[in-house]
């Protein structure tokens, strides 16, 4: 690194992925004193910040197309990355340049040494850095109308909490990452509802009464007004096909109801784009956003999400799907039944983290297993990856029957052979952890797998 900075965009991704040693620290301290070192950047931009055990994505997704087809520009920040580490910083649907983040990072550099050296703070992890890259380039750089913005984990100690948006969502509440969220679906949902700010509206598509009733009790604390689906909005899947299913919408902001064409599967996806439409009411009655009924169904329909029940391939068929915990899993196993004809064939291609409740997302599966032929368990290259063993362990105390259960450790040579013995009709699922999806979504199309 030069003293004025990085010299290449590689360089400047290897320190940011240097930072991965640090792990993860709950906490927002290191992320304020970066921030104020900057003269605040995040108070010169709009936020809508989305919190969620699943749908996070989709739901940010739906959201930017509708305002990008409105004509608003729009930033966006998401994570985990499929195939580039750019994808999680995007402005106008595209990518953050390598020049860009290359800039953005030299400037972040010496005042993350400056945190860890000089202060009680500690030094700041991987994610707080991007998430104050991110802020930096929105604010300084690509001054978008409004920057859509995604929580990593959890909600009140997420780097992400550091912003003052115009709105929250909150999508709904599972049981993910309990050994940092708490053991119980109201202390996960009282992380979530962290993001929740003093005035500030709320939208949450959250079903369960216990996850609902904490949310109700902070937004009521913070004197923010919360809208619920089936509440004060709500959606009706119409009809669905292979690459598109028909809604309806309807909202106390509305006189009649809406239909629209979502390009996602998924039986989630209605209530995912309904947070979003629900949000854009809101944006639309008391922000003065404009969004003709034209553009809002251009929006959607145009909305791209890889890895979400994606069809890769037709003929045969081949879906990517990212289920990476026992909702997921759920979800999955639902659009599947919903989709595919019935004694259709189908072969599953499954693969996890090691620190995932590997055995209940075996159970949750069972219906899916009970669908298909075979299931293949396998690993990845990844340093929380299960082994094959671990998952062969998980299935079987669920109780799935061990004649169907087979071990492919390496999974591009299983794909491979699948590809080359599969009928036109067959179909391939693959689903688990989205770094794995991430993996195969990039090997089938023959580009540069995630991780750079």
């Amino acid at each position: 690194m030069s003293e004025s900075g990085f010299t290449t965009y590689q360089e400047a991704l290897e320190w940011v992925h240097g930072l991965l040693r640090f792990g993860q620290k709950p906490g927002l301290e290191r992320v304020l004193w970066m921030l104020s070192r900057l003269d605040h950047p995040e108070r010169r931009i709009p936020f809508i910040h989305v919190a969620g055990t699943n749908g996070k994505g989709s739901t940010c997704a739906y959201l930017n197309g509708i305002l990008q087809a409105a004509g608003y520009s729009t930033g966006m920040f998401t994570s985990p990355y499929l195939v580039n580490f750019r994808e999680r910083i995007r402005y106008n649907g595209e990518m953050i340049s390598e020049e860009e983040f290359r800039i953005v990072a030299s400037e972040i550099k010496p005042l993350a040494e400056e945190c860890a050296e000089t202060t009680s703070h500690g030094t700041p992890t991987e994610f707080e850095v991007i998430t104050v890259i991110a802020i930096q380039y929105f604010a300084r750089v690509a001054r978008p109308a409004v920057v859509i913005w995604e929580t990593g984990l959890g909600g009140r100690l997420d780097s992400t909490n550091v912003v003052h948006p115009l709105l929250s969502i909150i999508t709904n509440i599972g049981m993910d990452h309990m050994d940092v969220l708490g053991h119980t679906i109201e202390e996960i949902a009282r992380e979530k509802a962290g993001i929740i700010k003093p005035g500030v509206p709320v939208v949450t598509c959250e079903k369960s009464q216990d996850a609902l009733a904490v949310i109700e009790q902070v937004a009521r604390d913070k004197k923010s007004t919360l809208y619920v689906l089936d509440r004060d909005f709500s959606v009706e899947q119409l009809a669905e096909q292979l690459g598109s299913q028909t809604i309806r919408f309807e909202s106390q902001h509305r006189r009649h109801a809406s239909e629209y064409v979502l390009p996602l599967n998924g039986v989630h996806q209605p209530k995912n784009a309904a947070a979003a439409l629900a949000a854009l009411d809101v944006l639309r009655n008391f922000y003065a956003y404009m969004a003709e009924e034209e553009e809002i169904a251009r929006g959607l329909q145009q909305t791209s999400w890889p890895g979400r029940l994606e069809v890769v391939s037709q003929h045969p068929l081949i879906f990517l799907d990212g289920a990476h915990n026992t909702e997921g899993m759920q979800a999955l196993t639902q659009s599947l039944e919903q989709l595919l004809p019935a004694g259709k064939s189908i072969e599953l291609l499954v693969s996890s983290l090691a620190d995932k409740p590997l055995v209940q997302m075996a159970e949750a599966a069972r219906p899916l297993v009970a669908m298909a032929d075979r299931l293949t368990l396998t690993q990845f290259d990844f340093p929380r990856a299960a082994t094959v063993e671990k998952l062969q362990d998980a299935y079987v105390t669920a109780g799935v029957e061990p004649q169907k259960l087979f071990l492919a450790p390496d999974w591009r040579s299983y794909v491979t052979m699948w590809k080359e013995q599969a009928e036109a009709d067959d179909c391939l699922v693959i689903c688990g952890s989205l770094y794995f999806i991430a993996q195969v979504r990039a090997f089938l199309y023959n580009v540069e797998e995630a991780g750079e």
